[in-house]
């Protein structure tokens, strides 16, 4: 597994990786319409505070990984395909994104019943801040 920048080409998979039902659900994320996602993407590809890379799994595009501002703090977020849940491929995304990413404090949110998320932000060092309704707040320092 490799983070690598975003391509172009992996624009169809990570389109179709937000638009699963069951992970926008697990994520409580709303999907977007192309369209909507297309800019979206464009916006964050160009952003300077956004670092945005490819999880490349053996040259097949699994996922995501990011660190972007949210309000004042800066924050980490993830997505990988259903079909690469469950095998420590985000455990070690996060822990390759947290050798680039080396600015402190990062935040992550996560929804409450999104338990493997939040398994792999402890997993990375992240500490539970605190949980409200809706979500739960990890730090790392």
């Amino acid at each position: 597994m490799i983070l690598r920048e975003v391509a172009d080409d992996d624009l169809d998979a990570l389109f179709a990786f937000q638009a699963d039902p069951i992970a926008y659900e697990m994520a409580d994320v709303p999907p977007r319409d192309r369209p909507a996602f297309d800019a979206h993407w464009t916006k964050i590809r160009q952003d300077p505070e956004v670092l945005l890379l490819t999880i490349d799994l053996d040259g097949v595009v699994a996922g995501h990984v990011l660190s972007f501002i949210l309000g004042r703090r800066r924050v980490i977020g993830y997505w990988l395909g259903r079909d690469f849940w469950g095998r420590g491929i985000a455990t070690k995304a996060v822990a390759e994104l947290l050798e680039i990413e080396t600015r402190r404090p990062l935040r992550a949110h996560v929804f409450p019943s999104n338990t493997a998320s939040a398994r792999v932000l402890a997993k990375n060092g992240f500490r539970l801040l605190r949980g409200e309704p809706g979500s739960l707040t990890f730090e790392l320092r």
